[in-house]
């Protein structure tokens, strides 16, 4: 028996953005599609903030439930399927965290900058795929010092305090230089789109 081709990226990213348009509708199917699609992604996110198995499939539980309530806050046009419930799941495993029941597991902020890009880090399950090279090359632009927070805050799961606390600045400090890279950011972002 022949194995079923996979579908194309355009097609994926079709048939989630139809499902969730279907699950806010109130179709209860459309939640199981979406967590066939999603599952292994954003089990992946989570782990890697929490650190623990166990947690992060509380948290991706956690997830999916909320989607059940909220699908009807997603817009498409402001972010792909993936991009959003990659974001809700990041959100999820860091309020975890913040009930100080959990202990990170992840690496150490020291470390989170120098991470080689050949393997695949988590930003990669944030974005679609053929956003990855130009906010790799946007990232890479910035200075190092602003790209590995942006880094440890959003792709590692840090929170300021704690970048704040192993930079050995103030907590605003830490929330200007990580505003200001996220602007130059957006700003590189948005002339590639243009161009």
């Amino acid at each position: 028996m022949a194995a079923r081709p996979r579908p194309s990226t355009d097609e994926a990213r079709e048939a989630l953005r139809d499902a969730m348009a279907r699950l806010a509708a109130g179709d209860q199917a459309a939640l199981e599609e979406i967590y066939r699609a999603t599952r292994v992604k954003l089990f992946g996110i989570t782990l890697r903030i929490l650190g623990d198995r166990k947690e992060a499939e509380d948290a991706l539980q956690d997830v999916y439930v909320n989607l059940w309530q909220r699908a009807d806050r997603y817009d498409p046009s402001r972010a792909s399927p993936i991009a959003w419930l990659a974001a809700f799941a990041r959100n999820r495993a860091i309020d975890r965290l913040r009930t100080g029941k959990v202990r990170a597991g992840s690496v150490p902020v020291e470390e989170a900058a120098p991470l080689p890009d050949e393997n695949p880090l988590a930003d990669a399950l944030l974005i679609d795929a053929e956003q990855s090279a130009q906010i790799h090359k946007c990232l890479g632009a910035l200075d190092a010092r602003t790209q590995g927070h942006i880094r440890a805050a959003f792709f590692e799961g840090y929170t300021y305090a704690q970048l704040a606390e192993a930079a050995d600045v103030p907590l605003g400090t830490m929330k200007s230089w990580i505003r200001r890279g996220l602007q130059r950011l957006r700003a590189c972002l948005e002339a590639s789109e243009a161009a």
